[in-house]
């Protein structure tokens, strides 16, 4: 009789913690994800952030990619001059002069073509969002994506149990999204990372042997920035079933929607190309990368 309410006292208090930590987690957590996946030009309305790209072209990493424009001309004026001598054939001087000024005018720009790029990529994945809340009449987040899975699934109930279906399915979902969390903090970061890297993308574009640089670059930051158009095409799948909380099968649809949530990057990049960012599978690169070292 003891052992069974020791026992019971154990898995009390195995609920309330989990339940406690699920509500704590809903109600402060998850709201970041949409600042973190649904992101705009406002992302760069920071002066540091700025200031490191370059107001002008004496400044900042613009700068650096403007003594590279001269050393990318001073480099075809040396392999000109070796071409007379040796009788090779390169680029007309002309074309070269050509792509070095359109080239060098849209890459002292890139700071503005970055912020109505952003503007545009979000304008898409608002659209998508505000299509989904006019049909559906849900907004198209993952805040309100919580709070439908809490309405199926009460955490909040003296009967909930972590040892349940729907207590299993809580914890999954919570993991799940948890790792989302990681994920779009990450792709957040690239993001940031290679918009600074603009200048030398399209720098690369004036010499044939460094344009790859440009492809690798547009292909990258593209999948990153599509990814929240096609979360939000999740998202608006995911409130379109028709959930019931004693439908198991509803509940099941919803594991299947985080699923994909989780999986977002990879479809991207599979579609497009990019990078990958998925925390588990960079630490596991890392901690593979260490043992062979």
């Amino acid at each position: 009789m003891e052992n069974s309410s020791l026992t019971n006292t154990i898995i009390q208090t195995i609920n309330s913690i989990f339940q406690t930590l699920f509500s704590s987690i809903d109600n402060s957590v998850y709201q970041v994800l949409d600042e973190l996946t649904f992101i705009h030009s406002n992302i760069l309305n920071n002066s540091l952030f700025e200031k490191l790209f370059g107001t002008n072209t004496s400044n900042g990493l613009l700068l650096v990619a403007n003594a590279l424009l001269f050393g990318f001309s001073l480099y075809y004026a040396i392999r000109l001059i070796y071409s007379y001598y040796m009788n090779l054939q390169i680029e007309r001087p002309y074309q070269f002069i050509f792509k070095l000024l359109i080239f060098g005018i849209v890459m002292n720009c890139s700071y503005f073509l970055c912020k109505q790029f952003l503007e545009l990529n979000g304008f898409i994945s608002d659209a998508i969002r505000s299509v989904g809340f006019h049909v559906l009449g849900h907004e198209i987040s993952f805040s309100e994506l919580i709070r439908e899975l809490n309405s199926i699934i009460s955490i909040g109930e003296t009967d909930f149990t972590i040892f349940s279906f729907d207590g299993l399915i809580k914890s999954f979902i919570s993991i799940g999204l948890f790792n989302l969390i990681f994920s779009y903090a990450l792709r957040f970061v690239l993001i940031k990372i290679f918009i600074l890297l603009t200048p030398f993308a399209i720098l690369s574009l004036i010499n044939q042997s460094t344009s790859w640089l440009f492809k690798t670059w547009f292909r990258t930051i593209l999948s990153l920035l599509l990814q929240q158009s096609f979360i939000a095409i999740i998202l608006l799948i995911i409130f379109s079933f028709p959930y019931q909380s004693n439908n198991i099968l509803s509940k099941l649809m919803y594991i299947g929607g985080i699923y994909a949530l989780i999986r977002a990057n990879s479809y991207m990049r599979s579609l497009i190309g990019g990078i990958s960012t998925d925390v588990s599978n960079n630490i596991q690169l890392g901690s593979n990368l260490l043992k062979n070292s």
